[in-house]
């Protein structure tokens, strides 16, 4: 019985280590032919030497268990080493039909105490990091569109974060980058249905290096069974997401962490004011939003999260 992906070549980045690990092992598991990128630095923070190591290995394991990979330690965020990076599964395989983004760092601080470079270098991995990748890869699909005279096969999966949806108080950088990765989500979803292309977001929860402080709390279980914040719960999402049975899913966000998955709705209107005059004065504004908002707690505007059932970490 063929496998969902297979004869399909995927690429993900930030796949050395924890959630990228458990993605490309899942879209090889599931018939891929895997592109398996990390840049390799052993800081969470993005510092260290860079290794080919940690690609090297995961592409060995995909390999060991009778599947197709490549390695590659380029930084994603570079935007020649991105083109590079999905030139080679081109090159590789012939063509690329699914990118999944999941390279990042982390530089957490307070907005009063963080520094340009703290708030350039998370801005420039995550969000940079993705557009970099997705235009080479939408370049690759318009042009096969164009070619064959009609729409193609194409998966876009990129990881945003409960940060962005709840908020995060010491991660100002990673939670802006992690919506901005939403907007453009949304925005190459419109601009490659016509080609056959599908982009759709996932705010995962999962135990890996980049939350050790946040799930340090956490404890696994004892008796054997499979860690509720295991990567492993995400990674499954990914690959119906980069599969031929997710083809009415464009656009989407959806939360994943410990076998539950909830689709997140696109914000909605909570309330409506009118003017009675021809334009709102100040005095009127006070009138209508002050008794609105008075007595209602500060984490209502937090109302989508808490409907999902998510914590503000």
């Amino acid at each position: 019985m063929a496998q969902p992906l297979e004869g399909l070549t995927a690429l993900v980045t930030g796949a050395g280590r924890g959630l990228g690990r458990a993605e490309a092992l899942e879209l090889a598991r599931l018939g891929a032919r895997v592109v398996v990128n990390d840049f390799g630095q052993p800081g969470r923070d993005g510092s260290g030497t860079a290794s080919a190591a940690p690609a090297e290995a995961v592409a060995e394991e995909i390999r060991a268990a009778g599947g197709q990979a490549v390695a590659h330690t380029g930084d994603v965020a570079d935007h020649q080493q991105a083109g590079a990076l999905v030139q080679l599964a081109i090159d590789t395989y012939g063509r690329l039909d699914v990118l999944v983004n999941n390279a990042g760092i982390l530089r957490d601080r307070m907005v009063f105490s963080m520094t340009e470079d703290e708030w350039d270098s998370v801005i420039r991995v995550h969000l940079k990091g993705h557009f970099n990748t997705t235009h080479f890869a939408a370049a690759h699909w318009r042009a096969r569109s164009k070619e064959a005279g009609g729409p193609v096969f194409g998966r876009i999966v990129n990881t945003s974060s409960e940060a962005f949806l709840a908020g995060s108080a010491g991660q100002p950088n990673y939670a802006a980058a992690k919506g901005g990765i939403v907007g453009l989500t949304t925005s190459t979803a419109l601009a490659l249905a016509k080609y056959g292309v599908t982009a759709n977001a996932i705010c995962p929860r999962a135990r890996t290096r980049m939350t050790e402080d946040v799930f340090a709390g956490f404890a696994g279980p004892e008796d054997g069974r499979l860690d509720p914040l295991a990567p492993e719960h995400v990674a499954p999402l990914v690959g119906y997401l980069a599969s031929p049975a997710a083809a009415r899913l464009n656009g989407q966000l959806l939360v994943v962490h410990g076998g539950m998955v909830a689709i997140a709705e696109r914000p909605r209107i909570a309330a409506k004011f009118d003017t009675a005059q021809d334009a709102f004065s100040y005095e009127e504004l006070d009138g209508l939003l002050t008794p609105y908002y008075a007595g209602r707690p500060a984490h209502e505007t937090f109302a989508a999260a808490e409907v999902l059932g998510l914590k503000h970490d």
